[in-house]
């Protein structure tokens, strides 16, 4: 005579497998709820490069001595700013002149073109590298809360599937707000004239946590791209 295989648990009760397959489909539905809502954060890049343009007239040699000007309100961001670009062109085998470092900070909104142009001079300069912010976007978005019915072992008794096969589990809405920071870099050669356009960049920073985290990938990105396009 075979022997029946016991159902029980070690602890001699049978455990209720309706209520474990609901438990199991309510933390898969759960999980797959969060990570469609973290779907589009995390896919998102950091930073981008939207716009590059190499002068194709630009007939003069390569630069080698550059000054590197970030334009801001804060002196701090551009210190750190003309710093780290100074430090990643350097890097490249330029000579790269932080703005900081040869430029006193305007006391007006009117520019000395004869003290910059004199300075230019009598460092050496052959070529310039300018970053402006253009703009600061934030975006408000509303995320609506999603509800799901959760499959259930469900068909063992009519109560046991009426009570229960429409329990939701419920995804709370909420708002998230984006920033978008955007920056235009421009290069020049510092001679003849008045400074002929080299290279021009434009890029968006997405959701950066400080100011530092901005600077830190436009500084990559324009370097790469400057690499990419045989400028340096």
């Amino acid at each position: 005579m075979k022997r029946r295989r016991s159902t029980e648990g070690w602890l001699g009760i049978t455990p209720n497998w309706a209520l474990i397959w609901a438990l199991i489909w309510a933390l898969i539905w759960v999980l797959t709820s969060c990570a469609l809502a973290l779907l589009p954060v995390a896919s998102a890049r950091a930073e981008k490069l939207l716009v590059s343009w190499k002068n194709p007239a630009y007939s003069g040699q390569k630069p080698h001595r550059v000054l590197v000007i970030g334009m801001s309100e804060n002196p701090e961001v551009r210190a750190d700013f003309e710093d780290d670009l100074s430090s990643a062109l350097a890097k490249e085998g330029l000579d790269a002149v932080p703005g900081n470092s040869i430029l006193l900070r305007p006391h007006s909104a009117e520019l000395d073109a004869g003290y910059l142009k004199g300075q230019i001079h009598d460092f050496k300069i052959d070529a310039v590298i300018v970053s402006r912010l253009v703009k600061v976007d934030k975006k408000t978005t509303y995320v609506p809360g999603q509800s799901y019915a959760v499959p259930y072992a469900y068909y063992r008794t009519f109560y046991g599937y009426y009570g229960t096969v429409y329990r939701q589990v419920y995804s709370p809405d909420y708002l998230r707000e984006d920033m978008t920071v955007r920056v235009e870099t421009n290069f020049y050669a510092a001679t003849p004239g008045d400074g002929e356009l080299i290279w021009t960049g434009t890029s968006d920073s997405f959701n950066p946590r400080s100011a530092q985290k901005v600077i830190d990938g436009v500084v990559k990105l324009i370097v790469k791209d400057l690499k990419k396009q045989d400028v340096l």
